[in-house]
């Protein structure tokens, strides 16, 4: 009786555009700006995969369940995945969804920044996640013709409407705030291991409920402009003395350079040199001087301070 009840909703339901790798960029951004969340299959190769599910699978043997019925009784949540999973650092750095991720949110910054990772199995038994949009987490303060977040969820695991695809409410991110979706609005992210699902975070979603005897595992990483804080706290999570071993562009990603000219700036508070004052964060790898180094015009510096439209 459920398999028929299920079938028939998901029949029922909005779908969620799918795209191959081969598609253009452009295509798969227009689609974006329409639904706010689109899926890319078969992104990983069969290697990552098996990689990934190989250095997730301590950590999620000692990861506990939430404690609450947003973060799900029965569901697990691993952090950090940048110091802890090579092949996670690897789809952070993909240069398709990297591209992406410059493009969408360019309009609202000068840099963009890794903003959250997470692996998220949602186990047997876990109930349906309340529909939520991800930019709530600056408490709501940013205004809403900013788009605050390009976000990506992997799939270690095939996304099935049985156990716990992600639900998605396309277009949702253009309605008023308090609008809530009617049942067949809602799409699921159903998608096969090694595809992704990328959304924004004005749009409505959550996890999904499941139903099957099967965890459904997933790897989220999020993107920001550089200038919001990050939700995940890249510099305790990935501190120096591992970000110290990856290459100089992983580290900018995660926030170990300046978001502009003096943001994020930093001082060593033990140099007697004067050289390491009011300096990139790269300069604690002896990385090359960022791009904010020096200025050509400080009148154009304070022109560009306030921009056209915002």
């Amino acid at each position: 009786m459920y398999q028929i009840l299920s079938d028939n909703l998901i029949k029922m339901n909005k779908k969620i555009k799918h795209f191959k790798v081969t598609d253009p960029i452009e295509s798969v951004l227009h689609a974006l700006d329409e639904d706010a969340g689109v899926i890319i299959d078969n992104v990983m190769t069969d290697d990552q995969l098996s990689s990934i599910q190989k250095e997730l699978k301590p950590y999620l043997k000692q990861a506990q369940n939430g404690q609450d019925n947003f973060t799900g009784f029965k569901t697990q949540r691993i952090g950090a995945l940048i110091a802890r999973s090579p092949t996670s650092r690897d789809l952070a750095m993909h240069s398709m969804i990297n591209q992406m991720a410059e493009l969408f949110l360019h309009d609202h910054c000068d840099n963009y920044q890794l903003h959250f990772t997470s692996a998220i199995n949602i186990g047997p038994g876990e109930t349906p996640q309340i529909l939520h949009r991800d930019r709530g987490v600056w408490g709501g303060y940013v205004p809403r013709k900013i788009e605050t977040q390009f976000s990506a969820i992997w799939a270690i695991t095939d996304f099935t409407f049985e156990n716990g695809a992600t639900q998605i409410v396309p277009g949702s991110h253009k309605w008023d705030k308090d609008r809530e979706p009617e049942p067949d609005e809602i799409a699921y992210a159903e998608m096969k291991a090694k595809s992704v699902l990328i959304y924004t975070g004005s749009v409505l979603h959550g996890g999904g409920e499941n139903n099957s005897k099967e965890s459904r595992l997933g790897v989220f990483l999020h993107y920001a402009p550089s200038w919001l804080r990050q939700e995940e706290n890249q510099y305790l999570s990935c501190p120096p003395e591992i970000a110290k071993d990856f290459s100089p562009e992983l580290r900018k990603l995660i926030g170990y350079s300046k978001g502009g000219y003096v943001l994020g700036f930093y001082t060593d508070p033990n140099d007697e040199t004067g050289e390491l004052e009011s300096v990139s964060p790269s300069r604690l790898f002896n990385d090359q001087r960022d791009k904010y180094s020096r200025i050509e015009s400080a009148s154009e510096l304070v022109k560009e301070s306030l921009k056209k439209g915002i």
